[in-house]
C-alpha cells in the first residue's frame, strides 16, 4: 500500500476520530467543580441567604415604619 493512502486514510478515519475522544475526555474533565469552586460556590451560596435575611428584615421594618414605602419606589 502506498504512504499516500496510509495518509489520506489516517485523517479521514483515525484523525477525526482521535479529535473528537480527545475533546470529549477534556470536556468531562472540565465539567465537574474543583474543590476551590466547590468552596467558593458554598461561601456564595450561604452570602446571599444572610443577604436574603437581610433585605427581608429591612423590607419588615418599612412595612412597620413606612406603611407606603414600596409605591414610592
Amino acid at each position: 500500500m502506498d504512504y499516500n493512502a496510509l495518509g489520506i486514510i489516517f485523517l479521514a478515519v483515525v484523525a477525526p476520530i482521535w479529535i473528537i475522544a480527545h475533546y470529549t475526555t477534556r470536556w468531562k474533565a472540565t465539567k465537574a467543580l474543583s474543590s476551590d469552586e466547590e468552596q467558593l460556590l458554598e461561601e456564595l451560596w450561604k452570602s446571599s441567604e444572610r443577604m436574603e435575611q437581610r433585605i427581608n428584615a429591612l423590607e419588615r421594618i418599612l412595612d412597620a415604619e413606612v406603611t407606603d414605602w414600596r409605591k414610592q419606589l
